[in-house]
């Protein structure tokens, strides 16, 4: 037991954290065509008998299609039919996004809205269609790092073998360069929590260590962090 306290006391006393508070479930407004680089058409036409903006895979459906899903949400089918592909957004209409939980499964749920009148456009398992879009953009570093996905996902960065954990002023112009530039991506993102152990280097003078880094799950739906969150992740290399 003295053995396991001490490990832990190690871990506590020199494990830093480092945390940008906020809503990690809070809405972000998105353009069209971040929708179109999640995958799906903006569609206008009728569901369920009535005129609606709805989504479906992009280049999946054309002017015309009428088809039938299954809804997610009531479990039972709906019919659709086809108007128009939206290729601009209406006027005073805008698209927002934000992640629910259900289950223990994070979805991503996409909103048109204008004024006080909300239209739910999208509602689809967050993980898998961020791993996704993440692949299609080539943001392999976040996608090596990701481990589990709610409002919030954890991301772990870890190099050589955990030790015993080094002082604060220990840490390399590496991980401090780290810490510094991903301040700034919380701040785009409004929130974030990072936790940081360091073990000294190896034999060949490497850095050890272990990063946990959570941030928003809808952030990471935006290019520019994302970009963002890759390039530092890659830097860790």
């Amino acid at each position: 037991m003295s053995k396991v306290f001490e490990l832990r006391e190690n871990q506590v006393l020199h494990t830093y954290v480092f945390e940008k508070l906020g809503q990690p479930e809070k809405e972000r407004e998105f353009k069209l065509k971040e929708l179109k680089r999640w995958g799906f058409d903006l569609i206008f036409g009728r569901k369920d008998g009535k005129e609606t903006f709805f989504t479906a895979e992009i280049g999946k459906r054309k002017k015309g299609d009428i088809y039938t899903e299954r809804d997610v949400q009531t479990d039972t089918d709906v019919k659709f039919e086809v108007y128009d592909i939206i290729e601009e957004l209406p006027k005073n209409k805008k698209i927002f996004a934000h992640i629910e939980m259900m289950d223990g499964i994070a979805y991503l749920i996409g909103d048109l809205r204008e004024g006080d009148k909300n239209i739910e456009i999208l509602r689809i398992p967050a993980g898998i269609t961020l791993l996704a879009y993440l692949k299609k953009r080539r943001l392999h570093k976040i996608i090596e790092a990701l481990r589990n996905v709610g409002t919030s996902l954890e991301l772990v960065k870890q190099r050589g073998q955990e030790g015993k954990a080094k002082p604060y002023d220990q840490m390399p112009p590496l991980i401090r360069r780290f810490l510094r530039e991903a301040r700034e991506v919380e701040e785009d993102a409004g929130f974030g929590r990072i936790a940081v152990a360091y073990y000294g280097e190896n034999k060949d003078g490497d850095p050890r260590f272990r990063i946990s880094w959570f941030l928003p799950t809808i952030s990471l739906f935006d290019l520019s962090i994302a970009e963002k969150t890759d390039k530092l992740l890659g830097a860790l290399d």
